[in-house]
């Protein structure tokens, strides 16, 4: 790997774990095998070092588009992560619900009561701030 690789690897890191939190990073990092390696380094230079990283959209704006597009991909464990990752970042449980109510209306309702139920089930789990 060149320099930029391993600059864009510890930018990518940084942005990972201020988003998702050190105990999932860790988690993640722990579960890693010889075949999920080359993806583990992917998503941390290109999805945190790279896109998440860039000055164009703030954190709180990324995690409520990632929330949508999950939404629509029906991606229920990522929902269930990003929503955690979109708390960290300052988004509230009313906007939270917000987007996704947004996302029923192009993606469809079942799409989004399953991304309510999800969110539901992680607020549940962590305390209202």
């Amino acid at each position: 790997m060149n320099e930029s690789d391993d600059t864009r690897r510890a930018t990518g890191m940084s942005v990972r774990r201020a988003v998702l939190g050190d105990a999932h990073v860790d988690r993640a990092v722990a579960a890693t095998t010889e075949f999920t390696a080359p993806f583990q380094d992917f998503i941390t230079r290109s999805a945190w070092g790279d896109v998440w990283a860039r000055e164009g959209l703030d954190r709180h704006t990324r995690s409520c588009v990632t929330l949508a597009v999950l939404t629509t991909l029906r991606a229920e464990a990522e929902i269930a992560l990003h929503v955690r990752a979109a708390l960290r970042n300052g988004v509230t449980r009313e906007q939270i619900a917000e987007v996704l109510l947004h996302t029923a209306v192009y993606a469809g309702a079942p799409a989004a009561n399953t991304a309510f139920a999800v969110a539901q089930s992680v607020f549940d789990e962590e305390p209202a701030s």
